[in-house]
């Protein structure tokens, strides 16, 4: 294969399908089987050592000073410092990496498409004209003051009445709920409207009122001080990598093949029918 086969071969696999490959590099594509995965690694590692020689870096480790910028909303920041970032700096400590935080992921999108971020870490899904990895599922639980009388699980019936904490009423996480609340019949109390997050917290703490949000991430930051609830069905959302359908730079394809599993695919592993969406 010449190299300009084999980068044709690598675009394919950089932009999900065909289709937009050739849309991407102005050439007509042959189809690829599922096989060609393999071959896929195989082309990337030709081009890194090529590249490496001409003075590049490479794929999954960069040895040329470069910046990665990420945006994220304040909650999913946490996963970033905490997991993504530091097995992304373990082999290529010469990236520096600036995480760029956005209040909804309405604004986290929009960075994208200005070129503010390279990817962005948002909960699936997410407009169609944006490439997005599958990194994780992530269970939504209840998250309420000691002594608020609900059974774990809970049934979302039991929301109804239930002092809560919600999102302002700007943004698209406030209509998620409110379209959660809709199809379940439930009339919550919105008993205090923000997006700051240390509000949500301290709300709780006070006794105010009840708050939706991650498993993981309430467990980190209430510990044992609340109660937190699973809910019956459960509820999750997927938690995924998502960047404009254009070739990235070399740092954000090596973030992305860090982050992501090997057997990830483009397409979200998510199920409405069955675990409805926050």
């Amino acid at each position: 294969m010449t190299l300009q086969q084999l980068r044709y071969l690598v675009a394919v696999a950089d932009y999900g399908s065909i289709t937009a490959a050739a849309a991407g590099t102005y050439v007509a594509q042959p189809a690829l089987s599922r096989e060609g995965r393999r071959m896929v690694r195989l082309a990337r590692t030709a081009l890194e050592v090529i590249d490496s020689m001409s003075g590049g870096g490479h794929a999954t480790h960069v040895r040329t000073a470069a910046k990665l910028r990420i945006v994220s909303t304040p909650t999913l920041a946490i996963d970033l410092a905490s997991e993504l970032i530091p097995a992304f700096a373990r082999y290529n400590p010469d990236v520096d990496v600036e995480v760029i935080r956005r209040e909804a992921r309405e604004t986290v999108v929009a960075a994208l498409r200005t070129g503010a971020a390279e990817i962005g870490l948002v909960d699936l899904p997410v407009d169609e004209e944006l490439m997005t990895h599958s990194l994780r599922d992530r269970e939504v639980v209840l998250v309420s003051p000691p002594g608020t009388g609900l059974p774990n699980p809970v049934p979302v019936e039991r929301l109804d009445g239930l002092p809560m904490v919600v999102p302002a009423r700007s943004g698209g996480r406030r209509r998620e709920l409110e379209e959660l609340f809709t199809a379940t019949g439930v009339r919550p109390t919105f008993a205090v409207e923000t997006d700051e997050r240390v509000a949500w917290v301290a709300s709780v703490l006070d006794g105010k009122a009840s708050l939706i949000w991650y498993r993981d991430i309430a467990v980190r930051t209430f510990g044992s001080r609340v109660t937190i609830r699973s809910f019956t069905p459960p509820l999750s959302r997927t938690l995924g990598i998502v960047h404009p359908r254009r070739p990235l730079a070399r740092a954000a394809r090596a973030f992305i093949n860090i982050a992501v599993s090997p057997l990830e695919t483009s397409t979200p592993s998510y199920n409405l029918v069955t675990r409805p969406a926050l």
